[in-house]
């Protein structure tokens, strides 16, 4: 037995959540310290930061930059309360047909049935798995919504004190976005361990030493996060690109102003779409990682010797995980330094040795089997992480190629960067593989669901350092607006294009978790619908897997076009306000931002849909009609495509942004000789850049979620596909 007692563990998980909590609220204390404008009562001098030497900002600065916030968050809150509205009414109707389907199992019967696993027990009735799920879908959904609007909050608080401590220095500007990155980053990860372990408390109430039908239940709270974030990161994904396309064509490319200069229509909704789509959107979408690798690891070991032993502690080990990784990313954040890898929870939570059911058969594991599954999850991570920056950062060639290949125009430019975004598949897919191979031959599935915790529980230090880039991004564009001085631009600029970069880093670190989430929820799936093996050379799972493969290209193709679309509006509208408003050009007269703020938000609430519906419909399409081994390897058909085409589509987009803040820093004699900013290079780059922005902030970031979506979909309906599903065989 693993040397942790049931009480401790009890105690361990929650105060870890709690001290995440209180963390958060600490660095939220110590951003709020940095003052934007005092109380209407109160003296403004009293209330502001310093001044930097030069003297060049004062009051009214400080007050504009106030009033530019609040713009961009109200904007912001209003778009997602409008799209939370549109959520509720999805909820209702997806909840109401998982209770149907899974209560129709066994013909909404409230007896007790015969256990899958726990031989000659009997466990509780298919109709309560029904009603346990459906309230574990809502309680997933209503955690990833509040993670995703919490963190835009925290973003548009942060936004304008980030851009007035920049007149302080980067230093201080970053520490300030930084914080602000952690305040969602520990809030995220400690509130979604909270209510998992809340949920599976009250659950037990219920279920008792049913642990079958507990953690099968259990699996519907993946489903809600991962669903809440398909939407959210579509939808403010849209959202963002049609207004920041919008504004970089006219602005930049057609009208030679500055990016956020406050004569572009477009440029509140541009700086509204990076806290709906980069920050809300990215903060649901790892939350629902995180929700759906434990529901993984939780349901694969409830059919284990763990589960039908009842041994607490190990059954709860994909939670301490997460637990001392809060703990961890607490530490490394206050002291700055690298990722420490998790060593000793393995040998405390875990017996010596168990058995888990692996397709049919059973495999002795040992504890220490599992350390190595968790730190080759947190190596790959780090390997993808690493190549990613390789690829991303303007530090290095590859980018620093595509710049230059700007110098013949937008065509040389967009085939380096499509080239480069193709090549940076490689070293994370073996990174993936590698993680893959090791962990299910020491553990089987529930190896793989651990390694993919493993990689996440660095999850508060991940999401802290991808939203930092949105916030400088922002901080930038209240510069600009409030027409702070070049020198402070320049700062933030620096900021943002390293926040680029970490973005990109953090786009790896999703899509890496969600490729091996996936296969532990594929796994779980073949468990739960009864396969034991899936064979490629049958008809019924080939056609399965060349149709998954293409689903990624269907999805991308409707997320792209959905942006190319808005962004068709968005053009023709700050075209026309140019045209029409005299003095809008001279700066003497203000732009209508509200109608581009329109535009944008009617565009993604209403293109959001058709992807989503995709997403969801075809698990229950396939499941139904053709049986659970075609819906097999429709799963792996998409997992095997999507992985790739969100990697490359990730980097390429990263890859153009950073080319032209390369050429608009001109930092060295090449970036020099390429500019300055309105050069024929440099217009080339933007050209890229802008074909590249719906590749890695709407389509990429949302296939992550479609590999996952997809599989812990499949879990949840597997027991009525495997007792109902197939019609269309059964006829033929």
């Amino acid at each position: 037995m693993g040397m942790l007692s049931e009480g401790l563990t009890q105690v361990l998980i929650p105060a870890a959540a709690l001290v995440g909590i209180a963390f958060a609220l600490l660095q939220w204390y110590l951003v709020s310290k940095v003052k934007v404008s005092g109380d209407s009562s109160g003296d403004y001098s009293d209330k502001l930061i310093e001044e930097e030497e030069e003297g060049t900002d004062n009051v009214e600065v400080s007050i504009k930059c106030a009033e530019i916030q609040n713009a961009i968050s109200v904007g912001a809150t209003s778009f997602l309360l409008t799209q939370y509205k549109y959520l509720i009414v999805f909820m209702g109707v997806f909840a109401a047909i998982i209770f149907v389907f899974l209560g129709s199992v066994k013909g909404f019967s409230t007896k007790s049935e015969p256990c899958t696993y726990s031989k000659g027990n009997l466990c509780k009735p298919a109709l309560a798995n029904a009603a346990f799920t459906t309230l574990a879908f809502l309680l997933g959904a209503t955690t990833s919504v509040l993670s995703g609007f919490l963190g835009m909050k925290i973003a548009t608080y942060a936004n304008a004190r980030t851009t007035l401590e920049a007149r302080k220095g980067v230093g201080k500007a970053f520490i300030t976005a930084f914080r602000s990155g952690a305040v969602m980053g520990f809030l995220l990860a400690a509130n979604g361990l909270l209510v998992l372990y809340i949920s599976i408390i009250l659950f037990k109430t219920y279920y008792g030493d049913d642990w079958e039908g507990l953690y099968e239940s259990i699996t519907g709270y993946g489903l809600g996060g991962s669903s809440m974030a398909l939407f959210g990161r579509v939808g403010g994904g849209i959202y963002t690109k049609a207004a920041d396309v919008g504004a970089d064509l006219v602005g930049k490319v057609e009208r030679n102003i500055p990016e956020d200069d406050p004569r572009n229509p477009a440029v509140i909704a541009d700086n509204v779409g990076d806290n709906v789509g980069d920050i809300a959107g990215m903060g649901s979408d790892l939350f629902g990682s995180y929700a759906e690798a434990s529901c993984a690891a939780l349901f694969v070991a409830s059919i284990s010797s763990i589960g039908i032993n009842h041994d607490y502690t190990a059954m709860s080990y994909p939670l301490i995980i997460s637990s001392v990784g809060i703990v961890v990313c607490l530490i490394t954040t206050l002291l700055a330094t690298d990722l420490s890898e998790i060593r000793e929870c393995n040998f405390f939570a875990l017996p010596s040795e168990f058995t888990l059911f692996n397709f049919g058969t059973e495999k002795a594991v040992k504890n220490w089997h599992l350390f190595f599954c968790v730190t080759i999850g947190l190596w790959a991570g780090l390997v993808i992480g690493y190549t990613t920056e390789y690829y991303t950062s303007n530090a290095y060639s590859p980018v620093q190629d595509v710049a230059d290949s700007c110098r013949t125009g937008a065509a040389t430019n967009v085939i380096f960067g499509l080239a480069l975004g193709y090549k940076s598949v490689i070293v994370p897919i073996f990174a993936i593989a590698t993680a893959i191979y090791v962990s299910f031959s020491l553990a089987a599935m529930y190896g793989i669901a651990v390694a993919a915790l493993g990689m996440l529980s660095t999850i508060a230090t991940g999401l802290a350092i991808d939203a930092y880039g949105p916030i400088s991004d922002n901080a930038g564009g209240i510069a600009e607006m409030a027409g702070m001085s070049h020198k402070i631009r320049e700062r933030t600029d620096a900021l943002d294009a390293a926040g680029n970069t970490t973005a990109a880093i953090g786009k790896g670190f999703a899509i890496g978790s969600a490729a091996l989430v996936s296969l532990a929820l594929f796994g779980a799936f073949v468990s739960r619908a009864g396969i034991n093996s899936v064979d490629v050379l049958t008809p019924k799972v080939f056609i399965g897997l060349i149709v998954g493969a293409m689903l990624p290209y269907w999805f991308s193709a409707m997320t792209m076009k959905s942006v190319g679309s808005a962004a068709l509006k968005m053009v023709e509208e700050v075209r026309r306000q140019f045209n029409t408003i005299p003095g809008l050009m001279e700066g003497t007269v203000k732009p209508d931002y509200a109608n581009c703020v329109k535009i944008s938000t009617d565009a993604s609430l209403r293109e959001m849909i058709p992807p989503g519906a995709l997403v969801m419909l075809t698990p229950l399409i396939t499941g139904t009609l053709f049986g659970v081994e075609t819906l097999a390897g429709v799963l792996a058909g998409s997992l095997v495509s999507g992985v790739q085409v969100a990697i490359s589509a990730s980097n390429t987009g990263g890859a153009w942004d950073n080319a032209k803040k390369y050429i608009e820093a001109g930092a060295s004699e090449h970036a020099k000789s390429l500019g300055p900013k309105g050069s024929d290079a440099h217009k080339a780059a933007v050209i890229g850049d802008t074909i590249g922005d719906p590749l890695k902030d709407t389509s990429g970031p949302s296939l992550n979620i479609l590999i996952k979506l997809m599989a812990v979909e499949s879990l949840v309906f597997a027991p009525f596909f495997a007792a109902h599903g197939g019609l269309l065989f059964k006829f033929l």
